[in-house]
């Protein structure tokens, strides 16, 4: 197979699949029909806020160069536009007016990462150079830009009027613009596993899902339910790294069958309550492999969109009473080009 970005594509990768020029990954596979599978599963009428308040985790601990959110009013006829009484410009107008800014660190809290998010050096034109790329081929330097001077990184100093790194391809607006409507599957991980700190691989996967008799198929959206999110709450935004370190499952990402269930099983994204959904960092420690191999296996070669920080205990408590694991999500990230991951407030309908 070869393509104009690219002669050889990463063993077990999907490149190529959906077309030359795609930037969708799996969510190819949510069509109309699994929309409709999703719409099915409403019977009640509740609705579920998946997301954690965007202030948390709360302050830099659990990453250093993610800040919470911060408000600032604008300006309004050279007056503070927060409470402004607009008599001042007029007389005898009885408005008060607000409008604000928010400076956001896109991955700090409840999140989707966009296949721009994480790539690998790879030889695809087998020159024997292996080339920073990601999804499909896209290339960094070209299709994925940043600035090469620290002061046009981050918040510190003067920042300048204009952005200063873009994903021309794969930027969130992409994952944005199929809408993520369509079939969630709830894995009850904590149900199973408690809240102590466990791997896990295909074993323990597949344990969980024949005790809970649960299906995922082409199509569907993977929500892991960990306890994590639940635990971070509870830590009212002082979080204790330490402490959360040893809390909830995550996924091995060194486990091949856990990966290669991961292809097989068609699942078009996958969202957990915990940080970083798989063990990390990872990998062998002597520099062969990724350090975030699931990771390098989804977004990478896969184009599967990664979810962290969703708020998933109550949902999860209520299906499990009700005898449920399937319910309606709708899931779409902000529609902001050239990002490479971004907020959001996912709804769960059951």
């Amino acid at each position: 197979m070869f393509h104009h970005r690219w002669k050889h594509r990463p063993e077990g990768s999907n490149w190529g699949d959906f077309g030359p020029d795609d930037q969708k990954g799996r969510l190819n596979l949510l069509t109309a029909d699994k929309v409709l599978q999703g719409i099915a599963e409403v019977q009640e009428g509740l609705a579920f806020c998946l997301s954690l308040p965007l202030d948390y985790p709360g302050g830099n601990a659990m990453n250093v160069n993610r800040r919470p959110p911060i408000l600032r009013p604008l300006l309004r006829k050279g007056g503070v536009n927060m409470n402004y009484q607009y008599d001042r410009i007029q007389a005898g107008r009885p408005d008060v007016l607000s409008d604000d800014l928010a400076i956001l660190h896109l991955q700090y809290s409840t999140q989707w990462d966009a296949l721009s998010h994480v790539g690998a050096l790879f030889d695809a034109d087998g020159d024997g150079v292996p080339e920073p790329l990601y999804y499909n081929g896209y290339a960094a330097g070209i299709d994925v830009v940043g600035p090469s001077e620290l002061a046009d990184c981050g918040v510190e100093g003067p920042i300048a009027p204009h952005s200063t790194s873009c994903a021309h391809a794969l930027g969130i607006e992409r994952m944005a613009e199929t809408c993520v409507q369509g079939r969630g599957v709830m894995i009850d991980l904590h149900h199973h596993y408690g809240d102590a700190r466990v791997h896990i691989g295909y074993d323990e996967l597949m344990h969980v899902l024949d005790a809970d008799q649960v299906q995922v198929e082409p199509g569907d959206i993977v929500c892991l339910h960990t306890g994590y999110a639940e635990a971070l709450l509870g830590m009212n935004k002082n979080p204790d790294p330490q402490a959360l370190e040893a809390r909830g499952a995550v996924l091995d990402g060194n486990d091949q069958r856990l990966l290669q269930w991961i292809t097989d099983s068609g699942l078009v994204a996958i969202a957990a309550d915990n940080y970083s959904v798989e063990i990390f960092p990872n990998g062998q420690g002597d520099g062969c492999c990724s350090v975030m191999p699931l990771h390098h296996h989804c977004l990478f070669k896969l184009g599967i969109h990664l979810g962290e920080l969703w708020h998933l205990t109550p949902l999860a408590k209520w299906l499990r009473a009700h005898q449920r694991y399937r319910f309606l999500l709708t899931a779409p990230p902000l529609r902001l080009p050239g990002a490479v991951g971004s907020p959001l407030n996912p709804v769960a309908t059951v």
